[in-house]
């Protein structure tokens, strides 16, 4: 492994906000509503050469645990199931029962991640995306393949506590 994966720190703060508005286009994340500011929310970084090639962000409530980011520069190379065994290892110590995570539907790429690691499709939010861009403009219309980006997907992976 020629990475290693750490705790977002505050050194680390400004990288991660400008991989995330380079990626999302901006340093905030909309998810069922919610707005998540990135230079708040825990998470875990992949580094390689001093820069970041991958990155978690998550925010618990209660006993829930969201995945609000997953982005991995590097593809096939383990990052991002590295970064999920971290926040569920959070996940469990902070004894949540169900960690959860919304995806577009255009991505197809994340469906088929998650739920290869377990995730269960629990929730189609039709339309969810058009509320999302009166919060957060900058979402594309289209997006992977040129497909039209408007409905929520909700993951979740339950845990025994």
């Amino acid at each position: 492994m020629e990475y290693k994966i750490q705790h977002i720190n505050e050194a680390l703060r400004k990288q991660v906000v400008e991989l995330i508005t380079q990626q999302w286009g901006s340093p905030k994340i909309v998810s069922r509503g919610h707005i998540h500011y990135m230079n708040q929310l825990p998470g875990f970084v992949a580094i390689k050469d001093n820069g970041i090639i991958g990155l978690l962000t998550y925010h618990i409530a209660g006993d829930q645990c969201e995945i609000v980011s997953l982005d991995s520069l590097e593809k096939n190379r383990g990052l991002g199931s590295q970064l999920i065994k971290g926040v569920e290892k959070i996940a469990r110590e902070k004894k949540c029962k169900r960690i959860w995570l919304i995806t577009t539907n255009d991505n197809i790429r994340a469906i088929k991640f998650y739920q290869k690691r377990g995730y269960d499709l629990v929730a189609l939010h039709q339309k969810a995306v058009e509320y999302a861009r009166k919060i957060k403009p900058e979402i594309p219309l289209t997006g992977y393949e040129g497909i039209p980006i408007q409905h929520e997907l909700e993951f979740e992976k339950r845990f025994k506590v």
